[in-house]
């Protein structure tokens, strides 16, 4: 199933249910039929997913140092920075615009 992120600041996102799921609940946000992030909670949601990607990157970093190569790492893409960037970026441009985000199934 899919999820569509909509914001008058910017394009609309839209992504799988399961990684919508796992990017709201690293902001705080739980996925429901429907809901919004307002403008004043995105500074927040902001830093919050920016430490999960900056954990995610140091961990990526261990494991490729213990077991995997940097060319099979950066081949597969699944980088939760990859995943998360479309949302990353609506998120800051909302906030520089004041705009909420409003998702929806």
């Amino acid at each position: 199933m899919l999820i569509t992120f909509q914001s008058p600041a910017t394009p609309d996102v839209v992504m799988l249910r399961d990684l919508a799921q796992y990017l709201l609940g690293l902001v705080g946000k739980r996925l429901d039929t429907h809901g919004v992030i307002l403008h004043d909670e995105l500074p927040r949601a902001i830093s919050r997913l920016e430490a999960a990607i900056s954990d995610d990157e140091k961990t990526e970093t261990a494991l490729e140092s213990l077991q995997y190569s940097r060319e099979r790492r950066q081949e597969s893409g699944s980088g939760l920075s990859q995943r998360a960037w479309p949302f990353l970026d609506m998120m800051r441009e909302a906030s520089k615009q004041n705009a909420d985000i409003i998702r929806g199934l």
